[in-house]
């Protein structure tokens, strides 16, 4: 799936939710820098049942180093739709991958 998810990154068939827009607002996420994630990104948990559709979660890094987590729609899709992009709080997290049990 990450390899179909990356295609359509590569060729902007991506939109943003009005969720994914104000996330990326508040926490300083570029545009760039989710693309940066996908591209070498892996997808760590999938939502076949999701409210809004079939979707998943990629931890991916930008170029920097800075962690995101992306979950959005499966390619599937004319446009991959971005629901939410945030950094993993560690708290949270094992190695950004893992969720931590409570």
């Amino acid at each position: 799936m990450i390899d179909k998810l990356r295609e359509k990154f590569h060729r902007l068939e991506y939109e943003y939710t009005l969720h994914a827009v104000d996330r990326s607002i508040e926490k300083r996420i570029t545009r760039q820098e989710i693309e940066e994630a996908i591209a070498n990104g892996e997808t760590i948990e999938d939502y076949p049942t999701d409210k809004y559709g079939p979707s998943c979660l990629v931890f991916g890094r930008t170029r920097q180093g800075r962690p995101l987590h992306v979950q959005c729609t499966h390619p599937g899709r004319l446009k991959v739709k971005i629901i939410t992009v945030y950094e993993p709080d560690v708290s949270e997290w094992i190695d950004f991958r893992t969720r931590r049990s409570r």
